[in-house]
């Protein structure tokens, strides 16, 4: 009987520890899914999966856990990337709204088009390369860059140079076919 009593007690400890982690690191791990994804709902969706994951499998109060889960985030929003049908009704449903609000349709267009240009050669390019533009490019500092990757922080700075020397050759051998 004490047994079972001791058990709830964990677990509701751990659920508060879990809402806490949540309410600390949504903003950031939906944010990061959006600098992929540049559809909120999508990122809202990505950051849920996230989550939800990162409860099924890890105990709340695991010091990894932030880095965990902006990981988690960076290759899951990758990951719908990818995934070719999804990507054309957003660029679509995209395109849409922003005619819309602009003045100008040619810039809109060209802004349009590098933005497609960046996401589909981000697409191509290995997960960890890709990850680091996006974690970095997410506002995320050298620290927790390392921390979510897993590497020394000191090897953040040339793993950046390196996914920014694969992004601008996949982004000209994409736009030369």
């Amino acid at each position: 009987m004490e047994l079972g009593a001791r058990r709830v007690t964990t677990e509701r400890t751990d659920d508060g520890s879990f809402e806490a982690l949540f309410t600390a690191e949504y903003a950031r791990v939906a944010g990061i899914a959006n600098r992929v994804l540049m559809d909120q709902h999508e990122a809202e969706d990505v950051a849920q999966e996230v989550f939800i994951d990162f409860h099924r499998l890890h105990s709340a109060s695991a010091q990894y856990a932030p880095a965990w889960l902006h990981r988690a985030a960076a290759h899951a929003a990758l990951n719908r990337l990818r995934g070719s049908k999804r990507r054309q009704r957003r660029e679509v449903a995209q395109a849409t709204q922003e005619s819309d609000r602009t003045v100008d349709p040619q810039k809109l267009f060209e802004v349009s088009e590098d933005r497609r240009q960046v996401r589909q050669a981000l697409a191509r390019m290995a997960p960890k390369p890709a990850a680091v533009l996006v974690l970095r490019a997410s506002g995320l500092s050298y620290a927790e860059v390392a921390q979510a990757l897993g590497v020394g922080i000191g090897q953040v700075g040339t793993l950046l140079r390196r996914a920014e020397a694969a992004l601008r050759k996949e982004v000209t051998s994409g736009t030369s076919l």
